[in-house]
């Protein structure tokens, strides 16, 4: 599988414009390049390394960048967004086997309330039975 970090260009073509851009006036240096920190995100989930752990010499910039740039594109729903739109390019190619599909039920809204009363099973302590 060689680096399973590296993002190839058919693959950042897709999530590229999933992207949101950046302020045209953003204060300080010109942030590191999304592809880069899309790879720097991976590295560092892939190694299991720490954020602050991951080395300037792969180039992906630091750590805190990366995590930034992460929690960031988090909070715009781009790896949700991403997840659909890769499911769709391989359902498309018939590529998903969708026999062997599980549901998790954590993704499924539990029922508000019960349809008609239910007996209520009391909490109060009862006496124990004597055994003299």
């Amino acid at each position: 599988m060689g680096r399973p970090w590296v993002v190839d260009d058919e693959l950042w073509k897709l999530i590229e414009p999933v992207l949101p851009a950046w302020p045209e006036k953003a204060p300080g240096p010109r942030p590191i390049p999304d592809r880069l920190c899309l790879q720097g995100i991976l590295f560092v989930l892939h190694t299991g390394l720490g954020w602050e752990d991951l080395p300037q010499e792969v180039g992906f910039g630091s750590g805190m960048t990366c995590w930034r740039r992460l929690e960031r594109w988090t909070n715009a729903g781009v790896f949700d967004q991403v997840h659909q739109i890769l499911l769709a390019k391989l359902n498309a190619a018939n590529r998903i086997d969708w026999s062997r599909a599980a549901m998790d039920g954590s993704h499924i809204d539990a029922k508000k309330g019960v349809p008609g009363q239910v007996r209520r099973r009391s909490i109060v302590a009862s006496p124990a039975r004597s055994t003299t």
